[in-house]
């Protein structure tokens, strides 16, 4: 799934830098850090969803432990 996304990410860069500014290519453009913050916003929301049950109980079992 996370190499699938950043397939994604990277072709969609690809994609944009051809189309948008074939004249600049000095550094990353606005375009560029907003594809950027949406893959790193998607991958958070990914591994929270996944991982969300696990750390909730593992933070149960700590609590419940330093309570006894």
């Amino acid at each position: 799934m996370f190499n699938q996304i950043i397939l994604l990410q990277a072709m969609i860069v690809g994609w944009v830098r051809d189309h948008v500014s074939a004249k600049d290519d000095s550094g990353a453009s606005l375009v560029e850090y907003a594809l950027l913050l949406a893959l790193i916003a998607v991958v958070a929301i990914v591994a929270l969803q996944a991982l969300g049950s696990s750390v909730s109980s593992t933070l149960g079992n700590v609590a419940n432990d330093i309570s006894s």
